[in-house]
C-alpha cells in the first residue's frame, strides 16, 4: 500500500499545480457540455428500494446500481443478473433511467479471469461489449467500475493496471453505446488515476468522481472543494463531469476517552498504546469481518496494518464515532444538518457549469456498517434519505425541494 499512496503523491505533485491553474483560466464548460446540461441534468440516487412512488415522488430521475457479473462458469447468465434486468426494467418502465456500474475487478478474478494477461483482456473486451448490447434500453448511463485509486476497491491492482481495466472497457463499448452514455468515476480529483486514463478520455462521454467532505478521517470538510475539484477534473480531462457520488452523514459523534478505552479493553487490550505495540495480535483479536477486511486492504502484510488500523479512516471505524473536527462548519451530523447540506449543496452544484449532474449516496440507512460490519458505527449506516423502516428523513424533502427547482429552471 505504501507503493500505491507513493504513486499518488508523486504524480499529483506534478499534476494538481498546472491543472489547477489551468481550470482557473479556462472556459467554465464547453458546447458538448451544455447540450447535456440542456437535454438534462441528472439528479440521481445510489442504491434505491423499489419503493418507486416515493423515489418519483422526490424528484429523482436517475438511480445508481451496480450489475452483478453476468456469467456462471458455465457461460450461462447468472440469476442475479437475470433479476437484475427485471428490476431495471421495472424502473425503466417507470421512466427512471439507469446509471449502471459495472463488475468489479474482483468478479472478474473469481470468475477465473486474470486481468493483466493477453486471455483476460480479451475476456473483458467481450464481456463489456455483451453488456452494452445485452442492457441497451434499460440501461441509460454505464460506470465503468468503482473508485479506482481506493486501495479497498483496487488492491490487488496498481493503479496503472486499473485504469487499463477501466480503459479496455470504455473502449469495446463505446461504438455501440446508442444513446446511452459512459465514463468512469474517481475518489476526489484522482491525478494519479486521471495520468493514467488520458488515452481513453476519447472514449468517455462523462468522467465522475465521488466527494464527501466532513464524513471521514478526523478533517473538517469545506462546500467551496466540490467546485474546486469539478473545475479540476474538468481542467484535467476536458469531459463533462458527473458528480457521481456525494452525501452526508446525519448521525455520528465523538467517543470520550474512557468509552474508547473500553472498546479497545473489549479486543483485550488495556489501551490504545499498548495495542498499537501488538498490532498483528490485536487485528486478529477483531470480529472476522473487521479482521479480513484489514488483511484485505493490507494483502496480509502485518507491517502496514498499524498505519491502515490506527493512522487513517479505520480509526473511526474502530472507534464507531466521527470525531468532534469531521464535519462541515455550520452543518452538524444530524438530521436536519444533513437536510440543510443538501438544500445548499445543490444550489452550488447546478450553477457549475462544467457538471452535467449530481447523484446523491444514498437511498436508505443501513443496519449495517459495510466496512467494519458494526452495527453502530456511523460511517456507513446513516446515510440514508429515508430510514430503515422507508421513513422519508428530512433530507429527503431537502432533496425533493432542490432537485425540483433544478427541473423547473430547465423547463
Amino acid at each position: 500500500m505504501e507503493d500505491f499512496i507513493k504513486e499518488q503523491i508523486k504524480i499529483g505533485l506534478r499534476s494538481l499545480p498546472y491543472h489547477l491553474l489551468k481550470s482557473a483560466v479556462i472556459p467554465r464548460s464547453s458546447a458538448e457540455t451544455e447540450k447535456r446540461r440542456r437535454q438534462e441534468f441528472i439528479c440521481g440516487v445510489c442504491h434505491p428500494s423499489d419503493d418507486i412512488e416515493l423515489i418519483k415522488g422526490a424528484n429523482i430521475g436517475w438511480i445508481r446500481v451496480d450489475i452483478p457479473f453476468p456469467f456462471d462458469k458455465d457461460g450461462n447468465e447468472t440469476d442475479s443478473y437475470r433479476a437484475f434486468k427485471e428490476r431495471a426494467k421495472r424502473f425503466a418502465d417507470e421512466g427512471i433511467k439507469i446509471m449502471a456500474v459495472t463488475p468489479y475487478h474482483h468478479d472478474y478474478t473469481a470468475a477465473g479471469i486474470v486481468i493483466d494477461s493477453p486471455a483476460g483482456e480479451k475476456r473483458i473486451r467481450e464481456i463489456a461489449f455483451y453488456l452494452i448490447n445485452d442492457l441497451r434500453g434499460l440501461v441509460a448511463g454505464y460506470q465503468v467500475t468503482n473508485e479506482m485509486g481506493i486501495p479497498r476497491f483496487t488492491v490487488p491492482l496498481t493503479i496503472k493496471q486499473a485504469a487499463r481495466f477501466i480503459g479496455i472497457q470504455l473502449e469495446a463499448m463505446f461504438p455501440h453505446r446508442g444513446d446511452a452514455i459512459i465514463g468512469y468515476n474517481a475518489a476526489g480529483p484522482q491525478p494519479d488515476l486521471q495520468y493514467y486514463m488520458k488515452p481513453y478520455y476519447k472514449y468517455c462521454d462523462y468522467v465522475g468522481y465521488d466527494l464527501y467532505m466532513g464524513c471521514f478521517f478526523s478533517l473538517p470538510g469545506f462546500m467551496f472543494l466540490f467546485d474546486a475539484i469539478a473545475q479540476y477534473l474538468w481542467a484535467c480531462t476536458g469531459r463533462p463531469i458527473l458528480l457521481q457520488e456525494f452525501g452526508y452523514i446525519s448521525e455520528g459523534a465523538p467517543k470520550t476517552k474512557e468509552e474508547k478505552r473500553e472498546i479497545i479493553r473489549g479486543y483485550g487490550f488495556d489501551n490504545e498504546k499498548e495495542a498499537r505495540k501488538h498490532i498483528a495480535a490485536f487485528v486478529e483479536n477483531l470480529p472476522p469481518y473487521m479482521k479480513e477486511h484489514i488483511k484485505h486492504v493490507c494483502q496480509n502484510n502485518e507491517s502496514k496494518y498499524l498505519d491502515f488500523v490506527f493512522n487513517g479512516d479505520y480509526k473511526n471505524h474502530i472507534y464507531r464515532e466521527l470525531p468532534k473536527i469531521t464535519k462541515i462548519p455550520g452543518y452538524p451530523h444530524t438530521p436536519q444538518g444533513q437536510a440543510d447540506f443538501y438544500r445548499d449543496i445543490f444550489k452550488r452544484l447546478y450553477k457549475r457549469k462544467c457538471l452535467i449532474g449530481a447523484i446523491v449516496y444514498c437511498w436508505q440507512d443501513s443496519g449495517a456498517c459495510y466496512v467494519c460490519g458494526q452495527t453502530d458505527c456511523p460511517t456507513e449506516t446513516r446515510w440514508g434519505l429515508v430510514d430503515m423502516d422507508g421513513k422519508p428523513k428530512p433530507s429527503y424533502y431537502a432533496v425533493r425541494d432542490a432537485m425540483g427547482e433544478i427541473r423547473r429552471q430547465q423547463k
